[in-house]
C-alpha cells in the first residue's frame, strides 16, 4: 500500500485530491497538511511513500519549501502539484530533486498515474516537459559542471569551497549531518571531482566564492 501525504493550504483541494486517490485500491492518503510547518512536522514521523506538494503554502513558498521538504523526506518521493505552468517551475523543481511536476488543471486525469510512478522511484513528466528536458540535455555538454547542480547542492558547494565543514553547514542550514554529506557526495559526483580541495580550486577558477 502506498502511503501518501497531501500538502495544500486549501481544504477543498485536499478533499478533491483525496477522493481521486482513494479510488485506487493500492493508494491511501494517510496525512494532510495545510501549511509548511504542518508538512515538515508530519514528515518527521516518517513512513511516507509520496508527498503531493503544493508550492504555495503558508510558512514557506516555492523552491524554498520544496528544498525543506526534500531535506526531510529522504524516503519519500515528492510530486509537485502547482497552479503554475510547467514553463515557470517544472525544470527547476526537477533539478532540485522532485520526482514529478503536475499542474492542478491536469490532476483529475493524471494524479493517480503520477503518484504510482513517483512511489516506484520513477519520474512523472508530461510529454511536453519530457521534450523540453531532452532539448536541454542535448546542450548540457556545452555547459559548466556546476550548472547541473540543484539550488541546494550549489548552496552546499559554495560553503564547502569556502572552507566550512559538513557539521558547520548542517548547523547553519538546519539540516542533519547525514543530509549534508549526501549533498556533498552527490555534487562531487555530478561535477567529476574527488575532494573538497578540488571543489575549492574549481570554485575559485569560476568565480563562485
Amino acid at each position: 500500500m502506498t502511503r501518501i501525504l497531501i500538502a495544500d493550504d486549501h481544504p477543498v483541494v485536499r478533499r478533491g485530491l483525496k477522493q481521486i486517490l482513494d479510488e485506487e485500491p493500492t493508494l491511501r492518503v494517510e496525512g494532510e497538511a495545510g501549511s509548511a510547518g504542518e508538512v515538515l512536522q508530519l514528515l518527521e514521523q516518517g513512513g511516507w511513500d509520496v508527498v503531493v506538494l503544493d508550492l504555495s503554502m503558508p510558512g514557506a513558498r516555492g523552491l524554498e519549501l520544496l528544498e525543506r521538504v526534500l531535506d526531510r523526506s529522504e524516503e519519500a518521493g515528492v510530486l509537485v502539484l502547482s497552479i503554475h505552468s510547467e514553463e515557470q517551475y517544472a525544470v527547476r523543481c526537477l533539478r532540485a530533486g522532485a520526482l514529478g511536476y503536475l499542474s492542478k488543471q491536469s490532476a483529475p486525469e493524471n494524479l493517480a498515474e503520477a503518484v504510482r510512478l513517483v512511489a516506484a522511484g520513477r519520474r512523472y513528466l508530461s510529454p511536453q516537459l519530457a521534450e523540453r528536458l531532452v532539448q536541454q540535455a542535448r546542450g548540457e555538454d556545452e555547459g559548466l559542471p556546476h550548472e547541473m547542480l540543484s539550488e541546494r547542492e550549489k548552496q552546499v558547494m559554495r560553503r564547502l569551497a569556502s572552507g566550512e565543514t559538513v557539521s558547520q553547514i548542517a548547523a547553519e542550514l538546519e539540516l542533519s549531518v547525514k543530509t549534508v554529506s549526501t549533498y556533498r557526495a552527490r555534487l562531487l559526483e555530478k561535477m567529476g571531482l574527488q575532494s573538497n580541495a578540488d571543489l575549492t580550486r574549481y570554485a575559485i577558477e569560476h568565480g563562485l566564492v
